[in-house]
């Protein structure tokens, strides 16, 4: 998982690495294309031993990526768009059954999209930047989570500063977002809430900027809007404090505090972090049952070390439980414009933030550099412990997968990727009064990615 990059941080790093233009002619003359090109293939054998169902195998492969370009800064002024694209090879048909065709890598209908992506202006002054249009945000509760072909986009309006040492403020509003490829491996409901995507339908808004509101929950609102502040003034030593606003919907509250220690070779870390969730304005919950209260605490917990080249963690993470009758979403924590931060969270299952969950998991990662290739391996479990009511699914559930990075020298910029996630259980149902649901769902899934930047 990617690492999490403040927006202020993210805005101040693009603004500072822009060349300075004598003129407005230059400014453009002098401006910068970068890119990258992204081929992924998926294979997800699946055993669905749910009344009625039957085991299947579904595959895609992709190909596609975006093009930027960026002007050089002028005054403290620049510009900067991107156009992304996505689309489907050597696929199945009809390429719209999802038990043949995986729905991750393209659009509705599994067909091939393009969408101008971002299309932004910044503006640099001392130590304030502002950045606003479509853009990517990488953020706790709102971020890109590139995971398939595309990401999610944005179009929000961001101030930072750092005029206090070793601290940047953040403040902004978030009108619009563009669904990325990877939600739609869910189709709503309270998993797709909990994982990062719309409750009302992540299978067919993508590719389109919507409004905030009403991609998450069917119902247009004034958007979300964000204030953050990061203090990295102690050695090793890093708090983040978020806050989101998401009007007439829920108050988002995310803290986050790392500390790193150096005892010779040998580095141990620990991380802990926290989420608080309640109801704002007109409570849009509602509109998927209930009276639109929620009230909500997510907790974690990171412990790890690094010994030269090899680094291995554990993390543990635990939501409030429902009672019988509550709004699934009550105790959930709910997340739907992409934002991923917990420690706990699988290649795949995201089960930590539904109500009631107790969730452990182990990692280790270990870099081949010494030994001359660029190479990264990683290899990890997660374990996922539910109460009941959640809405969603009974009992335990796991993955377990492991992660190849391969940066060739063979060809500068060119990454190769293989990826696989094993999971047991991901979804049961047990007393459901629909006996077509009983049953459980597993699968073993398989990805390689080529990316090329440029």
């Amino acid at each position: 998982m990617k690492k999490i990059v403040g927006l202020g941080l993210a805005s101040i790093t693009a603004m500072t690495a822009l060349q300075a233009a004598e003129n407005l002619s230059s400014m453009f003359s002098e401006g910068q294309a970068s890119g990258q090109i992204r081929e992924f293939s998926i294979s997800r054998s699946v055993e669905d031993t749910r009344s009625s169902k039957s085991d299947y195998t579904r595959k895609a492969n992709a190909i596609g990526g975006h093009l930027k370009y960026e002007t050089a800064d002028f005054k403290g002024l620049s510009f900067g768009t991107a156009f992304y694209t996505t689309n489907g090879f050597a696929l199945d048909d009809p390429r719209d059954d999802y038990t043949k065709v995986d729905p991750t890598l393209l659009g509705p209908d599994n067909k091939s999209y393009s969408i101008l992506g971002e299309a932004y202006l910044q503006y640099k002054l001392g130590n304030t930047a502002f950045k606003g249009g479509r853009q990517k945000l990488n953020t706790p509760m709102a971020g890109a989570d590139d995971a398939r072909m595309l990401p999610n986009l944005f179009e929000a309006y961001v101030l930072s500063n750092t005029d206090i040492p070793d601290t940047t403020l953040v403040v902004g509003h978030v009108t619009r977002f563009a669904q990325g490829t990877f939600g739609r491996v869910y189709n709503g409901g309270i998993l797709s809430a909990t994982s990062g995507y719309s409750a009302v339908d992540s299978r067919d808004q993508v590719g389109v900027f919507k409004n905030m509101g009403g991609y998450a929950v069917g119902e247009n609102t004034a958007g979300i809007s964000v204030a953050s502040a990061t203090y990295t003034g102690l050695k090793d030593l890093k708090v983040q404090l978020w806050d989101y606003y998401a009007h007439d919907i829920l108050n988002a509250v995310y803290a986050d505090v790392s500390y790193g220690l150096e005892l010779g070779a040998i580095k141990p870390f620990v991380a802990a972090q926290m989420i608080k969730e309640n109801s704002a304005g007109d409570k849009l919950l509602g509109n998927l049952g209930g009276d639109g209260e929620i009230d909500s605490l997510y907790w974690g917990a990171k412990a790890g070390l690094k010994v030269e080249n090899f680094t291995a963690y554990l993390a543990y993470s635990q939501t409030g439980s429902n009672a019988a009758g509550d709004a699934v979403y009550a105790n959930a924590i709910i997340t739907p414009w992409g934002g991923m931060p917990a420690y706990t969270q699988g290649m795949v299952t995201r089960h930590m933030f539904l109500a009631g969950t107790k969730a452990s998991k182990a990692a280790a990662a270990y870099n081949w550099k010494t030994f001359g290739p660029d190479l990264n391996t990683v290899l990890y479990y997660v374990n996922f412990d539910m109460a009941e009511n959640n809405g969603y699914t009974e009992n335990d559930a796991g993955e377990a997968g492991f992660d190849i990075i391969y940066n060739t020298g063979f060809v500068k910029n060119l990454q190769l990727r293989l990826r696989g996630n094993f999971t047991s259980d991901f979804y049961v149902k047990e007393t459901d009064a629909d006996v077509t649901l009983n049953g459980a769902v597993s699968w073993d899934e398989y990805r390689f990615i080529v990316n090329y930047n440029f």
